[in-house]
């Protein structure tokens, strides 16, 4: 039996930890030993009427649902009978859903997907995969009377585990293959980075179970190795951000994570909050991953939160990827945010990242994201391939046991690795004394004028006006590689379709981004909150986002 499957089996009864779902109104508690068990009767559900199996050894299983107290068994049974996970994309209630069948009908048929496990709140959509005779079944169907799978099927490290679906850099989809092998390897290097403790530790967390940092990181490592979990769900949080705090207080939680745009939201709220209102002082790690890390949005989440005893080198800066399972590389713990002030103009134009001096008048200021994770390599090369020295900026490569071996697509499998093992991550970025430090997307970096400007250099300028919501402005390129390469700034603001406020919104952005970037963008347009094209995770769209900039 593969490692992955046999450690969720060996941790499932050793201890009475387990997870809590359905805080603050209705919590409900199970051991991950009663999770296994409902696990093993979901299993055995899973069959014909005759007793074969409908789901066995390399079958696809698409899982839709919300209630983590029911993805839990039901991903565990998957694997169980030998099968693989696919969390699909949930729609939202502002989702058009003749668009999102459309797209995930797509999905199923790219994955050859065998089954699909409907449940709340997403049974009605049934409907729309009997029209198109997909198989299902609903979730609340299988964990009832039937016998208990007798023996789980087996598996190698080589066995498909999860297809993680991303956006890729294109509309179409793609999926990363994640083998039982990957995920034993980047649960195990995860644990020791962040030194998980079992018996003592609690991980709280909001994020959703269809992106990889919820999935791997917030679901299965947890089930994996019998840590205590209390697990909500992302509209939990959309709903009522101080949730989190609430939970970690209520918990005793000692381990969280987020994008940085969430620690920004809870920041400004906490800052508000009453004295007492919450008690952080048990929070060890709170990882912040998945999107680039502002410092000014740190300091602010760390400086409100010291009210309520949390401790600021509890931050632990991250740098992950789906091709990498999940983790890539953790900051140092205890040692809160480390930041690397650079030369921007040597940064720009000849790819240096030259530490600032005291004469230096304009600067960078990156978060140190911490040396690769157990079994991993991380190397920064240019366009060669040759591998380039400390603080040389160019390609970042991974490599090692939790790197994907490719993707499904839709024109088919397609490797993810070269023949020595690397796979390109997209990211421009150097090394620190072995620590990484990511600049930006590659495809996503303006060029004008012989530099290179990075989006999130603009796009966190733009966030520090007055009336634009945290985290939801996208710098654009436009007519890029040509000569005539501009960029535009859109961003969300709730005095969208007030054309004065609106007028006025924008030379103040364009004032702040010019005195932070030294060009002036070619337009800033102001939409309505919730408009912002972003992935499942929350990160922007920025190719997607160009639609919105008028002709």
């Amino acid at each position: 039996m593969d490692t992955l499957v046999a450690s969720a089996l060996d941790n499932s009864g050793a201890h009475a930890r387990g997870i809590t779902t359905g805080a603050p109104e209705q919590p409900r508690r199970r051991t991950w030993n009663e999770v296994h068990s409902e696990a093993l009767r979901i299993a055995g559900a899973l069959r014909t009427p005759d007793g074969r199996p409908a789901v066995g050894p390399g079958d696809v299983v698409a899982v839709l649902a919300s209630d983590p107290a029911l993805i839990a068994p039901t991903v565990q049974a998957v694997w169980l009978a030998g099968g693989s996970v696919t969390m699909l994309h949930q729609p939202t209630p502002r989702t058009d859903l003749a668009h999102w069948a459309q797209d995930t009908l797509r999905v199923l048929g790219m994955i050859e997907a065998r089954l699909v496990l409907l449940g709340a709140p997403f049974e009605d959509l049934a409907d729309v995969l009997e029209q198109h005779a997909m198989p299902y079944r609903k979730l609340h169907d299988l964990a009832g009377t039937a016998e208990p799978l007798a023996e789980p099927a087996a598996t190698s490290e080589e066995t498909t585990a999860l297809l993680q679906l991303t956006s890729g850099s294109s509309a179409d989809p793609k999926a990363v293959r994640i083998t039982h092998g990957n995920l034993y390897a980047n649960m195990r290097a995860m644990v020791t980075g962040a030194e998980l403790d079992a018996e003592s530790d609690v991980l709280v967390s909001w994020l959703p179970l269809f992106h990889d940092m919820g999935m791997v990181g917030c679901l299965t490592l947890p089930m994996a190795t019998g840590l205590e979990l209390v697990k909500v769900t992302p509209a939990d949080f959309l709903v009522r951000p101080l949730l989190w705090p609430e939970l970690i207080s209520s918990y005793g939680g000692t381990v969280t994570a987020a994008p940085n745009f969430a620690y920004a939201i809870v920041g400004r709220r906490m800052a508000r909050a009453d004295d007492g209102d919450f008690d952080l002082s048990t929070l060890r790690f709170a990882l912040n991953g998945a999107e680039p890390v502002d410092p000014e949005a740190v300091r602010a989440f760390t400086e409100a939160g010291a009210r309520f005893g949390l401790r600021p080198e509890s931050m632990v800066c991250a740098f992950g990827m789906a091709e990498a399972t999940l983790a890539v590389s953790f900051a140092p713990l205890n040692r809160g945010v480390e930041i690397d002030t650079v030369d921007a103009d040597e940064l720009e134009k000849r790819r240096q990242a030259k530490p600032a001096g005291a004469e230096t008048t304009h600067t960078r200021r990156f978060a140190l994201l911490g040396r690769a994770l157990q079994g991993l390599e991380v190397e920064v090369v240019d366009d060669s391939g040759a591998v380039l020295g400390r603080r040389k900026v160019g390609a970042l490569r991974i490599r090692g046991q939790a790197v994907t071996p490719g993707y499904l697509t839709m024109d088919g499998p397609v490797p993810g690795q070269d023949s020595a093992g690397w796979l390109d991550t997209g990211d421009e970025g150097y090394l620190v004394d072995g620590q990484v430090v990511i600049c930006g997307r590659r495809k996503d970096v303006i060029i004008m004028g012989g530099r290179n400007i990075y989006p999130v250099d603009i796009e966190r300028s733009a966030c520090e006006v007055d009336g634009v919501r945290a985290g939801n402005a996208a710098a654009v390129r436009q007519e890029p590689g040509s000569r005539r390469e501009r960029f535009a700034v859109v961003l969300e603001s709730g005095v969208a379709g007030d054309d004065v406020a609106e007028k006025a919104l924008g030379k103040e952005v364009t004032a702040r981004v010019v005195d932070a970037v030294g060009v002036r963008p070619s337009a800033v347009v102001v939409v309505e909150p919730g408009t912002l094209p972003k992935t499942p995770s929350g990160k922007l769209k920025r190719a997607a986002t160009a639609e919105l900039v008028p002709e």
